[in-house]
């Protein structure tokens, strides 16, 4: 019998223009919860550690807030993505009509 390895997508996170395209496709989701874990994915590819100490939040809170089933608040959601250097941009929907 074969063994899979869980799927884990910080494996694959290792450019900027990947994570931009990540992080953009979990916030087009509307999601909550997978944009949330979209954004745990990507500090687990930086390294959780060095996030949380960039963000000023302990390590264990970080994955906590970032594991899909807290509702973290906005502020640490911005704090954890300046601490990763990635900024949201605003931008019309794409079905916006003219």
């Amino acid at each position: 019998m074969t063994m899979l390895k869980p799927y884990d997508a910080a494996e694959y996170l290792d450019s900027p223009e990947t994570i931009a395209a990540y992080i953009t496709e979990a916030l087009e989701s509307a999601d909550p919860s997978l944009i949330t874990m979209a954004i745990g994915a990507v500090a687990r590819a930086k390294g959780m550690s060095e996030v949380a100490e960039k963000a000023g939040l302990s390590r264990e809170n970080l994955y906590r807030s970032l594991g899909g089933q807290a509702k973290p608040e906005f502020g640490t959601i911005l704090k954890v993505l300046q601490a990763m250097e990635i900024s949201l941009i605003a931008q019309p929907a794409q079905n916006h009509a003219a």
